[in-house]
C-alpha cells in the first residue's frame, strides 16, 4: 500500500470532529481500490494522484465535506445532486458517511477515474474554457478598484486566471445590485489578498 502523506494525516486531526470520519472513510477507500495512489496536498486540501494526474479530492469546511473526481463529467453512474446541497466536487455537502455512494459503487467510480488517468484522457473543457480568455473588466469592480488601492494592488500581484475568476463571477451577474454587490465582496476579499475561492483553500 502506498504511504501516508503526513500532511493529510495533520489535516484530518485539525478537521472538525464530523468531518473526520467521513475524510478517513475516503481515503480508506480510495487507497483500497488504487493500491499504488500518491498522496499529496493541492491549493490547500488533500488530493490523491495515480498515473501522473489527479485522481480525485477531499476538502473539510465548518458543516461539510467535499468530495470529487479530477474527470469527473466522464464518470457513468454519479446521481446527480439537488442544487441546494451544491458543493465542490460531484455529491453535494457531505455531513456523514452515509451521505456518501456504498464502497461498491464508490470504487466502481475510482477505477473509472483511474482507467482515464491510464489511457491520459483530458479533462474536458467547461463551456466557460472554450470562450475567449479575454475579458472585460466590469464597471463595477473598476470603480471598487479606482477607490481602493490596497485591492487594486493585491488584484494586480494575482496570476491571470484568479483576476480572470474575479471578473467573470461579477460579470455574470445578471443583475445591477448582483454586479455591485459581488464587486463589494470582491474588495473586501482582495483587500485582504484572497483570490476568488479562497474558501476552498485550507493552510497546509
Amino acid at each position: 500500500m502506498a504511504s501516508h502523506d503526513p500532511r493529510i494525516d495533520a489535516y484530518l486531526e485539525r478537521a472538525e470532529e464530523f468531518a473526520q470520519p467521513v475524510l478517513e472513510h475516503l481515503r480508506a477507500i480510495v487507497h483500497a481500490t488504487c493500491p499504488n495512489v500518491e498522496e499529496t496536498i493541492k491549493w490547500g486540501f488533500p488530493h490523491f494522484m495515480h498515473a501522473g494526474s489527479i485522481l480525485c479530492s477531499m476538502a473539510a469546511f465548518k458543516q461539510h465535506v467535499a468530495f470529487g473526481f479530477w474527470k469527473g463529467k466522464l464518470i457513468d453512474g454519479i446521481e446527480p445532486v439537488d442544487p441546494d446541497q451544491s458543493a465542490m466536487g460531484q455529491f453535494g455537502r457531505l455531513r456523514r458517511i452515509d451521505d456518501l455512494p456504498g464502497k461498491r459503487s464508490l470504487a466502481g467510480f475510482i477505477r473509472q477515474a483511474m482507467k482515464l488517468n491510464e489511457q491520459g484522457t483530458r479533462q474536458p473543457l467547461s463551456k466557460r474554457s472554450t470562450r475567449s480568455r479575454a475579458v472585460s473588466m466590469p464597471p463595477e469592480l473598476a470603480a471598487g478598484l479606482a477607490r481602493s488601492r490596497r485591492s487594486r494592488e493585491h488584484f494586480e500581484k494575482l496570476p491571470p486566471g484568479q483576476q480572470r475568476e474575479y471578473l467573470e463571477w461579477i460579470a455574470e451577474g445578471k443583475q445591477v445590485a448582483t454586479r455591485k454587490r459581488r464587486s463589494e465582496q470582491a474588495i473586501d476579499w482582495l483587500s485582504d489578498g484572497k483570490p476568488r475561492n479562497w474558501r476552498y483553500m485550507r493552510k497546509n
